[in-house]
């Protein structure tokens, strides 16, 4: 039976009682004009006004998510969904589930993931606060183009539609409402087919407040997307420091430099000593942050960078911190060279510090290499989980262990 199941209209649901009827009709009515082979899913998450009976008194499926979260409702209605290909949209009425057509026929053209884009199709007065029209939504979307570079316009479009094999090859995982960015996002990195539909936004028909909070659910959207790319969070600053740090560190080196009215002396040259250590730990941090995620699946894996980490070896790196930090005793050795040749008196500190900042720029910078690969190294160790059947049975454990300790 769910075989011949072509399409789940699921429904996330907590407390839309006022709502709930009024989009299972409209997602009925749908599936009864087109006469799609369909369902009607609602994924409750702990609805405590009667949403649950509402569902099934109007011929809607029901499956309870205990654990709440709208990723984890979602989440749960997936894995329960029927057909083969799902779309998702919210049950506060404000997305019309009988007018579903572009997304179906996208599906049925071979798309992965069906986006809906309300800034094309139209967003009702007093849909959306503005805060969200203007600068929640587009700022989000830009930095998901920019980051990712997919081609959705509209980000966190509560309305989509997708396959349903698709989906869960992506492993998603978040529970809360970045769930929506995730889903977008890992549909990006495996290089799914997605596309985007117009569709109109209009006003919920709940009277009281969304579940959605501006702030602290826009951080959280925020801090996935910077989270799931180490390049742009961790290896391009790094970059950028650690090159602007070597180029006015190696042009102060030797002296203080003029431009204009303007001296650049030991204060500027200890400026760029700080970024060159901040970048060097920023650059290792992206090294690490992205072997984690291709490790555990949080990010595909990629040829290019499993090709640059098997040449980043713990001994390699081993050996470039310990050059740096000869490097750091060498400069430090200098500093107390020039310091002899003054008898240990009064140092000019324009000249004196400069190969002392060197010396401690160098042995930070290895020091820091040194424990990153290690810990890159740590995070690469092999796993292997011994199976249940593999392990002694409890009892026998316990006797052998008794029968040891009497011997």
């Amino acid at each position: 039976m769910a075989d011949a199941v072509e399409l789940t209209i699921l429904m996330p649901c907590l407390n839309e009682a006022e709502t709930l009827a009024i989009c299972i009709g409209k997602a009925q009515g749908f599936l009864a004009r087109t006469g799609i082979v369909g369902e009607v899913l609602i994924a409750d998450n702990g609805s405590t006004d009667g949403s649950q009976a509402i569902a099934e008194a109007h011929g809607a499926r029901v499956v309870d998510v205990p654990e709440r979260g709208y990723g984890a409702a979602l989440g749960a209605g997936i894995a329960a969904a029927q057909g083969r290909y799902v779309i998702m949209g919210d049950a506060d009425d404000s997305y019309d589930f009988s007018r579903l057509d572009a997304f179906v026929a996208a599906l049925r053209d071979g798309a992965d993931l069906v986006m809906g884009n309300r800034f094309a199709g139209g967003i009702a007065p007093g849909a959306m606060p503005w805060h969200h029209r203007y600068i929640g939504n587009p700022v989000l979307s830009f930095v998901g183009r920019l980051l990712f570079r997919t081609p959705v316009r509209d980000f966190h479009c509560g309305l989509r539609g997708f396959s349903r094999a698709a989906v869960q090859g992506l492993t998603l995982r978040t529970m809360g409402m970045e769930f929506a960015s995730e889903m977008v996002v890992k549909a990006t990195l495996a290089q799914l087919d997605i596309r985007e539909v117009p569709t109109a936004l209009a006003k919920d028909g709940r009277s009281r407040p969304p579940h959605l909070r501006s702030f602290r659910d826009g951080w959280r959207h925020l801090r996935f997307l910077l989270l799931f790319s180490p390049r742009w969070l961790f290896l391009y600053p790094g970059v950028a420091l650690l090159l602007m740090g070597l180029l006015v560190g190696g042009t102060l080196l030797h002296g203080p430099v003029r431009l204009g009215g303007v001296t650049f002396d030991i204060h500027t040259f200890l400026v760029a000593a700080l970024c060159v250590i901040v970048g060097v730990q920023s650059i290792a941090f992206a090294i690490i942050g992205r072997r984690f995620a291709s490790r555990y699946g949080f990010i595909p894996r990629s040829d290019q960078y499993d090709r640059l980490l098997e040449g980043l070896t713990l001994e390699r790196i081993l050996l470039v911190a310990v050059l740096l930090m000869v490097v750091g005793m060498t400069a430090l050795v200098w500093g107390l060279a020039e310091w002899a040749a003054r008898d240990y008196g009064p140092l000019n500190p324009s000249s004196t510090m400069r190969p002392v900042i060197l010396a401690m720029t160098a042995l930070v910078c290895g020091f820091q290499l040194m424990m990153s690969g290690f810990m890159s190294s740590m995070i690469n160790i092999p796993i292997y989980e011994r199976r249940l059947a593999d392990a002694p049975e409890p009892d026998d454990h316990l006797q052998r262990r008794r029968s040891t300790d009497r011997t």
